[in-house]
């Protein structure tokens, strides 16, 4: 009698992920490439019967499903790790709730002897100053990600960056809030959601010229690849709170597109090529907004917004 399909996706689910934890293992004895493994963390060659590992990580589930529906609804316990805090978050946390396993509140000697624990607890986990000093680090890379409003995985690559420059003895001599402001501005760049110096120095405790030195070293000596910032990267955030239209946008898209292919965008700031284009594209479409409405948003001055669309405007044949 044929197994019902699932059964049977179950258990091609189960031969693939064999497969996948051996690999293309080879016996060393008689070099056979048909290696499995028996479920407990061994892996045993078919051919000749030769244990190959027999403390092999079992990275399956330790849990029981019966059919594909099971499978899918289960997941590994614990939190996954994260580059964000020092130890990778493999270590344990004491609730600040005071509350036992069935929400119960804790007594007062319960709670007096929770609140040592937790005391000691924060103190172990930092082992030397160097982790005391990537905690600091990575809590302030936290702090100004959730101020831009920039999703988790800026905050990822953020702390691949600074361990790096850690890694590498790049901090010495410089300030760890720089270090860490121009690993998150670079992180934000690399990601393709990018931030203006002036937007990230906000939010930092260092100033903009000590932030923009400190990101030019870390990016040459860390060999980041880092291309020009496109202005179009920049005109949905900036129309969204101006509250301008898709239409809007669409036109400011291709006033930069046309533009930048005759060679203005060179060297000039893509913040301010960007804003121009919102503002040229605000009188287009209707929707007019002054030049001190879209400075603000933009963080840059009414001069430049003037300048740009000048250029953008002639160079569009609009007049």
């Amino acid at each position: 009698m044929e197994r019902p399909t699932r059964q049977r996706e179950s258990d091609q689910e189960e031969r693939e992920e064999e497969s996948e934890n051996t690999g293309q293992q080879t016996c060393p004895e008689c070099e056979s490439e048909s290696i499995s493994s028996d479920g407990g963390g061994e892996l045993v060659c078919e051919d000749c019967g030769l244990v190959i590992e027999d403390e092999n990580i079992d990275r399956g589930p330790e849990w029981r499903a019966f059919n594909h529906s099971e499978r899918q609804s289960k997941s590994r316990v614990g939190a996954p790790t994260t580059q964000t805090m020092h130890d990778k978050g493999l270590t344990t946390q004491i609730d600040w709730k005071d509350k036992d396993a069935y929400g119960r509140s804790l007594s007062s000697e319960k709670r007096s002897q929770m609140h040592r624990l937790r005391k000691w607890q924060e103190r172990i986990r930092t082992k030397d100053a160097g982790e005391r000093n990537l905690q600091f680090a990575l809590s302030e890379i936290d702090r100004m990600a959730s101020a831009l409003g920039v999703p988790r995985s800026v905050r990822e690559v953020a702390s691949v960056i600074y361990r790096r420059a850690l890694n590498e003895d790049l901090i010495r001599g410089r300030s760890i809030e720089g270090v860490a402001t121009a690993c998150l501005y670079a992180a934000c760049r690399q990601e393709g959601i990018p931030r203006s110096l002036e937007e990230v120095s906000d939010v930092s405790r260092v100033e903009q010229k000590e932030i923009g030195r400190t990101y030019r070293y870390v990016a040459q000596e860390l060999e980041l690849k880092m291309e020009p910032v496109d202005p179009k990267q920049y005109v949905p955030r900036f129309a969204s709170e101006l509250e301008l239209s898709e239409e809007v946008q669409s036109k400011a898209n291709e006033i930069i597109d046309t533009t930048a292919e005759q060679g203005l965008l060179s060297g000039k700031s893509p913040t301010g090529y960007a804003a121009a284009a919102i503002y040229a594209a605000s009188l287009l479409c209707n929707e007019k907004k002054t030049q001190r409405e879209v400075a603000d948003v933009a963080q840059v001055t009414e001069v430049t917004i003037r300048n740009r669309y000048q250029e953008q405007i002639e160079a569009m044949g609009i007049h």
